[in-house]
């Protein structure tokens, strides 16, 4: 019987179709991206196997009424909108994508950096509206330290270009221990180190217990007057509120948000009348390329999975389910 494989979006990138095709499976979409509604109906009445999760909330509500649902993987890394605890009660694993979207991540960073440093959005919209306004308060960031909170793949490929560019870099990420990958890159022990030195501060970690709300009104004090805070990571981990008052106060120099504590953005936020923001929509692993590698590591997770092959166990967020499961479980 082919595998039933529920994608919690309206459509998948062709390249993890034609994999979830070529294995003959059963693929489910949603017709409406945004509904949970739909999401909860089909997961309580289909013969769901696998989810391909994307960004709509995946509940407990929702795994628990699949009895046939057997794994679960991430299209990209943050496993936020997935009730982790649920599946991992169940025994249901839970798969990532790492790396898969990473330099398109990465880039993103780097054109928000650009773009907050030199004021270029702003400058855009003042040429478009018929002004001849040449800012001339941008900030070179050649010899300026930029600093890292997580140094994982995307991290690391953000330092290289920016060490390329003269700047100093400096990172947090205690999941390195002492090892360090990029020995150009001074690792430091605490995030409390490493804020006053930064005039550039990037974040690139998973909204997690302790990562939400990690930089709030005390850290983003802690940061040398006239810095740039640039968010690709998750919108939760600042405390926008903070960030905001720092921004019109001009404590902060500019800021650039790929992420926000609320998406949609809403209409009425602050952060839209502040010129020394710029913003992107949550796009910054959403190239073609991105998106592509993104669909075929699910798909391969899930496939792998249900059909008793090997996995690797780093891109389980919950292996403790691992050992527990046999092979005649997994493909029953």
């Amino acid at each position: 019987m082919p595998h039933t494989i529920l994608v919690t979006a309206s459509k998948l990138a062709p390249a993890g179709m034609r994999r979830l095709e070529e294995a003959q499976c059963r693929v489910l979409l949603l017709n409406d991206a945004d509904s949970t509604e739909e999401l909860d109906t089909l997961m309580a009445t289909e013969p769901v196997d696998a989810v391909i999760s994307r960004t709509i909330a995946l509940s407990a509500k929702a795994i628990a009424s699949c009895p046939t649902l057997k794994v679960i993987s991430k299209h990209g890394v943050g496993v936020s909108n997935i009730d982790v605890a649920a599946a991992t009660a169940r025994g249901i694993p839970v798969f990532v994508t790492p790396g898969a979207n990473a330099q398109s991540v990465a880039e993103m960073t780097l054109g928000l950096m650009f773009s907050a440093a030199r004021r270029i959005a702003w400058m855009d919209g003042e040429l478009r509206a018929g002004r001849w306004t040449r800012a001339q308060d941008g900030l070179q960031l050649q010899g300026r330290t930029l600093g890292l909170v997580g140094f994982g793949q995307i991290g690391q490929r953000v330092a290289g270009v920016c060490l390329a560019l003269g700047m100093r870099v400096a990172a947090f990420d205690p999941a390195l221990g002492s090892r360090n990958p990029f020995p150009q890159v001074e690792l430091v022990s605490s995030i409390e180190e490493l804020l006053p030195q930064c005039d550039v501060l990037s974040l690139h970690v998973p909204l997690t217990a302790r990562t939400r709300g990690m930089i709030g009104a005390a850290q983003l004090q802690m940061l040398p007057p006239g810095a740039i805070v640039i968010n690709t990571a998750r919108g939760e981990v600042i405390d926008e509120g903070a960030l905001i008052d720092a921004l019109e106060s001009r404590r902060l120099f500019a800021a650039g948000l790929d992420t926000m504590a609320i998406e949609p953005l809403p209409t009425d936020s602050a952060l839209l009348r502040l010129a020394n923001v710029v913003l992107t929509p949550h796009v910054g692993g959403s190239t073609p390329d991105a998106l592509a590698a993104m669909a075929s590591g699910a798909a391969d997770n899930v496939l792998r999975w249900l059909d008793g092959e090997s996995i690797d166990s780093a891109s389980c967020v919950n292996p403790q389910v691992l050992a527990a499961s046999t092979i005649n479980e997994r493909t029953a």
